[in-house]
């Protein structure tokens, strides 16, 4: 049986290219390209007895430009950063924000009424209240134990 001589490096510096693969393939686009880094609108999520109430983060953004579809199950928020391109004197432009398209879908924890959702947008957070279907206020499971 040969000795073959271990190098912890070599396997560091495989697992580094594979952890590149793998955030490489987060951060494409819609259409193949590789952006800087993909915007996901933050989201924050909460159950009352009577609704589920869902905040996103979206500065930046005017309502218009918002596109959300709610089903009985599910929020999907979509939209797209137009850039506002502006040429300085020495030529060069420098942008550090994010623009293009992005759509982001969130399951809810419990079925609702989606056609009596309200929605409001200020100060760059989308706040929803998704009122719960009748069915999901008053549910009461039974438990067996062992």
């Amino acid at each position: 049986m040969a000795l073959i001589r271990w190098e912890p490096f070599r396997e560091v510096d495989s697992l580094q290219r594979d952890m590149n693969r793998l955030f490489d393939s987060l951060m494409r686009t819609g259409d193949g390209e590789t952006s800087s880094m993909a915007f996901v609108p933050a989201a924050e999520i909460e159950e009352t007895p009577e609704a589920v109430h869902l905040k996103l983060e979206i500065p930046g953004m005017e309502a218009k430009d918002l596109d959300v579809q709610v089903t009985a199950e599910a929020v999907a928020v979509s939209g797209e950063r137009k850039s506002e391109t502006k040429t300085e004197e020495k030529g060069m432009t420098r942008s550090e924000f994010r623009y293009g398209s992005f759509r982001r879908v969130i399951p809810l924890p419990t079925r609702i009424k989606n056609d009596e959702v309200q929605a409001e947008y200020k100060n760059g957070v989308l706040d929803l209240t998704l009122p719960k279907a009748e069915a999901e206020k008053n549910k009461v499971v039974k438990v067996n134990i062992g």
